[in-house]
């Protein structure tokens, strides 16, 4: 069973073709869920943050992230980039861009 408090938002950036990154992905309770088992099974990197969370999931699919909530992803990226020397430091894996924050 789906904890009906989780909330989950996930985030992509295409540089060329957007001023912010979108919300791609966005639900609570078992939707948060299966968004976040749909992450995990294709590597990509999760950023904890309830505060993130809640406020990310309350955006539209499909919308860019505003500049109140710019941020927000400044320390979601500044998360990838260390999650990535990490990463690189035991293995050098392919990166990925895309991101999910939960509640978790």
């Amino acid at each position: 069973m789906a904890d009906s408090k989780l909330k989950v938002a996930a985030l992509k950036y295409e540089n060329e073709k957007e001023n912010a990154p979108k919300v791609v992905a966005a639900g609570t309770g078992y939707v948060a869920q299966k968004i976040l088992e749909v992450a995990l099974a294709n590597g990509i990197t999760v950023y904890h943050d309830d505060s993130a969370a809640t406020l990310l999931t309350k955006l539209d699919v499909g919308q860019e992230i505003p500049p109140e909530l710019y941020q927000i992803v400044v320390d979601i990226y500044i998360h990838l980039m260390k999650v990535s020397e990490e990463k690189k430091r035991q293995f050098a894996p392919k990166e990925k861009t895309d991101t999910v924050v939960n509640t978790r």
